[in-house]
């Protein structure tokens, strides 16, 4: 799996830990930004991340802002994404299982280190149920 991620100033902390853990998990990942708290803009970020998973050079990705909310209100617009926002852990396994995210956007404001890293890590080890899950994922991607 090829896993792309991103952030504002707001998720910038958290996407360093959460880089530190991908690299333990040992996951191939790239980084798309930001590379500092300078303050940035979301919507680019959300959109550089979807787009690179929309155009086949990323399977999944993990962006953050300050709350989520943001990047995953922009990341949802896109055709072919599927973002879930993430505090917890149950959220996270459930929007793999159930919704087939492949986006996860959690926030750098919200969610501490340790359970960002859980959500990280429980959201790449759960698959998708399919069954009749893929009925329901396909009517999402019809839209």
């Amino acid at each position: 799996m090829k896993l792309v991620i991103g952030s504002d100033h707001g998720g910038y902390a958290l996407k360093e830990q959460i880089k530190k853990t991908l690299t333990c998990l040992g996951v191939e990942f790239s980084d798309c930004g930001v590379y500092d708290e300078t303050s940035t803009d979301y919507p680019e970020i959300a959109r550089r991340v979807c787009a690179d998973i929309i155009g086949g050079k990323y399977d999944k990705g993990i962006l953050l802002c300050g709350t989520g909310i943001g990047v995953s209100i922009v990341a949802n617009r896109i055709k072919g994404i599927r973002a879930a926002l993430c505090n917890d852990v149950f959220s996270a396994k459930m929007s793999r299982e159930h919704n087939d995210a492949n986006v996860l956007c959690v926030g750098g404001r919200v969610v501490g280190p340790g359970v960002a890293d859980m959500i990280v890590q429980t959201w790449l080890e759960s698959d998708f149920a399919g069954e009749r899950h893929l009925r329901r994922v396909n009517m999402i991607d019809m839209q």
